[in-house]
């Protein structure tokens, strides 16, 4: 199936979102160090099938929207999917820790192999990473880099950690 891809610009910088024919979407990358995020090869411009995603980060970004409703295809081994599935569970304004996800998905000593999972979420912003933090409550890893996630989370409202069971569905 062919990918779609189209731009977005953001309070964090240029988004590439990316999806299937049938509009799910399949990515929300941001530009990292390495350079700005590309559609891959084969890719298509979107022709209005990543239309409710664009919409939906706009009103995200300007503080009108708090959940998404897109429908997500994200590709990743069934431990990365649960992991993406617990995130989508942090409510917005809110954070958890790395150990408050693993143990939402029944894995309380996969605290680390949660923050790898993290880093590798497809679909950033929408399956929220950027509100998983440190134990301590410190802001930590972000594949987007700390600026981007204190943003994103100064969008939501603040920072603090919710407590236990934040991540659980």
């Amino acid at each position: 199936m062919t990918e779609r891809y189209r731009f977005l610009d953001s309070p964090i910088g240029r988004l590439l979102l990316t999806g299937d024919a049938d509009g799910r979407l399949t990515g929300v990358h941001m530009d990292h160090g390495t350079g700005p995020a590309e559609p891959g090869p084969g890719a298509v411009a979107d022709t209005g099938e990543l239309g409710a995603a664009a919409a939906q980060l706009r009103q995200y970004f300007a503080g009108g929207r708090r959940d998404f409703d897109l429908e997500l295809a994200p590709s990743g081994t069934p431990f990365q999917l649960a992991v993406w599935e617990a995130l989508r569970a942090i409510p917005y304004g809110t954070t958890a820790s790395y150990g408050e996800v693993a143990a939402a998905i029944g894995r309380p000593g996969a605290a680390r192999a949660v923050g790898h999972a993290n880093a590798r979420n497809p679909i950033a912003i929408v399956v929220p990473c950027h509100r998983v933090i440190g134990a301590s409550g410190t802001l930590t890893g972000f594949a987007g880099g700390l600026d981007r996630k204190r943003i994103l989370l100064e969008i939501e409202g603040g920072h603090h950690l919710s407590g236990a069971g934040a991540a659980a569905s």
